[in-house]
């Protein structure tokens, strides 16, 4: 029996050039489950480096719990997508926010009884909450039509703006509710913000069918050759997954390095702080400017910001310097990973969306989490210089997967002129 996302009678005709109202809607509640979501990572991003140098015998793997919540995420994305293809999206997240109160639980205990891999399982745990959170744009931009979907994408991520001004003040006020057990209080904060997502879902969202015309839904679905060879696809995917991973290399680096270069940890947590803002603030006003500017241009100015954050960090390790890199490049992975997730959405049919996004989604994840655990040997080897020198490929690569698919378009539009 087919799913209820690819039923033909759940496609309702909606008015063309218009979003759907339940779409809009659907999309404001997942903004608030994204701010719960990034506010849990927030707490995880801030403390978990600093937990498992305490709980471990080993202190060469303290960084670990935090790499496992991206290893986790990536091992379980592709997974997510296919049971949410048969169980609806509003019961994958309400089991997604459940693990992720669970792994809080896991930390907890993990804490109270000074077990580091206890501590490594709970951090997974709340990787596998991740895996299923970062669908919460993709249904956002399913339930609405294609000139709407770079708007219901930017309203989901700016529910991140909240999580990254909040969510270290979060850390902090609440390590101490178990005292005299520090932090343990910070990861049962994780497992509320996990159950009052639970709880958001279930009163306030319900799956929105596919916002699709009847000739579209009767398309057959292609082999996954066929859509992961499109040209719209690997320029989706470049920026995707080669923005995510550079952002999680220089990013996961930086308190390190600011640290070795001088300046206080405090400064490093501020620079990271500022770093989180910068990634979700244009979520406000990205789908503007691809509406007014067209989705490449804004890719293209997402890379170039990127490769700014580069050139400022190799100029000088400067106070400054270590603000401005970070502000760039959470603004460049932003209005990439917009403008990348407005193309992947644009890319598949109704019945070839399970395995398009997880495709994708598990290739972000994977390189995400490469860039997360090289970035810590790479430092300590070769230096901050090398990190940021190393990010200019990567970039290149994405602007060349960009540049590809463009020009395969004006080649597409001189042909049906001829």
């Amino acid at each position: 029996m087919p799913s209820p996302s690819t039923a033909a009678p759940a496609v309702r005709p909606r008015a063309p050039g218009h979003a759907d109202p339940d779409g809009r809607r659907a999309a404001r509640v997942l903004a608030v489950c994204q701010a719960l979501y990034t506010s849990s990572v927030s707490i995880d991003l801030t403390l978990t480096g600093l937990v498992g140098y305490t709980l471990a015998d080993d202190k060469s793997f303290a960084t670990l719990p935090f790499s496992l919540i991206t290893v986790a995420a990536a091992l379980t994305t592709v997974f997510a997508s296919f049971l949410m293809a048969r169980i609806g999206r509003r019961a994958g997240f309400l089991l997604g926010a459940g693990i992720g109160a669970a792994g809080g639980a896991i930390s907890v205990y993990a804490i109270f009884h000074h077990s580091f891999w206890a501590f490594c399982a709970g951090t997974a745990t709340v990787g596998v909450f991740q895996a299923f959170a970062q669908y919460y744009r993709l249904a956002a931009a399913d339930a609405v039509p294609v000139e709407a979907k770079s708007r219901a994408i930017s309203t989901v991520l700016t529910g991140g703006v909240v999580a990254a001004v909040l969510g270290p003040a979060l850390a902090a006020w609440s390590k101490d509710w178990l005292a005299p057990v520090a932090f343990a209080g910070s990861y049962a904060l994780v497992t509320g913000l996990g159950l009052l997502s639970m709880a958001l879902v279930a009163g306030l969202y319900r799956d929105a069918a596919p916002h699709v015309d009847a000739a579209a839904h009767r398309e057959p679905a292609r082999p996954w050759r066929a859509i992961v060879r499109q040209p719209i696809f690997v320029a989706a995917l470049a920026n995707n997954a080669l923005g995510y991973a550079v952002m999680m290399f220089v990013m996961t680096a930086t308190p390190i390095a600011a640290v070795a270069c001088g300046h206080s940890i405090g400064d490093g947590a501020q620079i990271i702080q500022w770093h989180l803002v910068g990634m979700f603030a244009p979520s406000f006003f990205s789908a503007r400017l691809i509406a007014r500017f067209g989705v490449l241009r804004v890719i293209g100015a997402g890379i170039v910001l990127s490769a700014l954050c580069g050139v400022l960090a190799l100029r000088s390790t400067d106070l400054p310097h270590f603000y401005a890199a970070l502000a760039c490049l959470g603004v460049g992975w932003n209005l990439m990973f917009v403008g990348g997730t407005t193309l992947l959405a644009q890319s598949y049919r109704p019945s070839e969306r399970a395995k398009t996004q997880a495709t994708s989604e598990f290739t972000t994840f994977a390189f995400s989490a490469i860039g997360s655990l090289c970035a810590g040997q790479m430092l300590a080897h070769f230096g901050w210089a090398a990190i940021n020198a190393a990010i200019f490929p990567f970039l290149a690569l994405a602007a060349l997967a960009t540049l590809t698919f463009a020009w395969s378009g004006k080649r597409m539009a001189a042909a049906s002129n001829l």
